[in-house]
């Protein structure tokens, strides 16, 4: 057996599967509470009614359901609207700002077809603005203005695997470029203003 899969086997020994507690609540339903979790979030959408049911489950059994105003709604909407989008950043591996963008947009082109949420693989947007200014840069034509080629790419790359756009990043005739912007995106976060500096000393 390998290191690595040593080290998976191990990893899943150091997490136990998170015990499950069944609840009767004090309207009669059952609800599970996984390991320590004491609180259950749900909400219902009567779209007819243009209404919105939220009930909150606690693991002592008691519920509370909440109805909002229908002058607030859209109020609520706008804060979910910001912590549906916000949520999208949380991966920790996003930490190019290009990155962070390339996401969002993602996300708002899902949320704009009505999709609510998609599954995605691998590291997500991690390295993609790169890549797609790399290809940029490389497949441009002539005829072709800023945002047509930006356009192309991202659609050329929607389709595409995380897999399939780590090889891309390796090939031959892309690595060089990607290393290129990679190094200047480096070199312009770690910009020091040495005159400052200088003139701290008088100099």
């Amino acid at each position: 057996m390998s290191a690595a899969e040593n080290e998976v086997q191990e990893n899943v020994k150091a997490k136990p599967k998170a015990i499950v507690v069944t609840v009767k609540m004090d309207d009669g339903r059952e609800v599970d509470f996984a390991g320590k979790r004491d609180l259950v979030k749900n909400y219902e959408v009567d779209e007819s009614a243009a209404t919105v049911k939220v009930t909150l489950d606690f693991r002592n059994g008691v519920s509370r359901v909440f109805y909002p105003r229908p002058d607030l709604l859209l109020t609520f909407a706008g804060h979910g609207a910001i912590q549906k989008l916000g949520d999208e950043l949380a991966d920790p591996k996003l930490t190019d700002i290009d990155d962070k963008v390339a996401a969002v947009d993602a996300l708002i082109e899902q949320l704009n077809v009505g999709q609510w949420s998609a599954r995605r693989e691998g590291d997500g947007f991690a390295g993609t603005s790169v890549l797609l200014k790399s290809l940029v840069e490389l497949t441009r034509k002539e005829s072709e203005s800023d945002a047509e080629a930006v356009a192309r790419v991202k659609a050329f790359l929607k389709g595409k695997s995380q897999n399939e756009k780590l090889a891309l990043r390796n090939s031959p005739k892309i690595k060089p470029i990607v290393e290129r912007i990679e190094a200047e995106k480096a070199a312009k976060g770690a910009s020091v203003d040495t005159d400052s500096l200088l003139a701290e000393l008088g100099a």
